[in-house]
């Protein structure tokens, strides 16, 4: 099965007029080419994902026009590299976050409420300026800014820094500046630890 599109939102003076909806719609091409839209204009087009509208997260979905292509890493390129440089953390490193987070999926939403690429809770979104955690340029931005913030915390121990940006820095310093005794953590760290390392190969 291959994902082309990734989601699909109506642009006023686009090839088509639809009915633009929150809601997500997919596709399943006799090639196993997967399509998703919120402005299905054909019938073969199922309803996937129904979103609350009156979320103000939700807000993208129905103002921006945004296409993802095959290659998980290459989709958001430009915003990684943008919030890599203004925040001077290797952009390999943002991949590895991204990877764990949310396997480059903008709209992953967690069970403690974390949401978008990079897994953003809503003070954390609030506190670095994300007013809509699944618009991908966004959620990246303020990811970003919190790692900044948790290496300098953390004079730049990326373990302790990663730790915190699964636990939070409160937990990392109860702990006695260690990484937290969580299930979740000690699995999170490595794992980031370890994309980290493939990706600096190849970016």
């Amino acid at each position: 099965m291959r994902v082309i599109a990734g989601f699909v939102t109506l642009l006023s003076g686009m090839l088509f007029v639809a009915p633009a909806t929150a809601d997500i719609f997919r596709h399943v091409g006799k090639d196993g080419t997967v399509q998703y839209t919120n402005v299905p204009n054909d019938s073969r087009y199922k309803i996937y994902r129904r979103i609350d509208t009156n979320n103000p997260v939700t807000e993208t979905l129905t103002v921006r026009v945004r296409y993802y292509g095959p290659d998980k890493r290459e989709r958001f390129e430009k915003q990684i590299k943008a919030a890599a440089k203004a925040n001077k953390i290797d952009p390999a490193l943002i991949h590895a976050v991204i990877s764990a987070e949310s396997g480059y999926n903008p709209f992953a939403r967690s069970s403690a409420g974390a949401v978008g690429l990079m897994q953003l809770m809503p003070k954390t979104a609030e506190r670095f300026g994300a007013k809509n955690r699944l618009d991908p340029a966004q959620n990246i931005k303020a990811g970003v800014r919190y790692l900044r913030v948790l290496m300098n915390m953390f004079d730049n121990d990326l373990e302790l820094a990663l730790a915190a940006y699964n636990a939070g820095e409160n937990a990392v310093i109860r702990a006695g500046n260690r990484i937290p005794p969580y299930p979740e953590t000690m699995t999170y760290v490595p794992r980031v630890l370890k994309y980290y390392k493939q990706y600096r190969k190849r970016i």
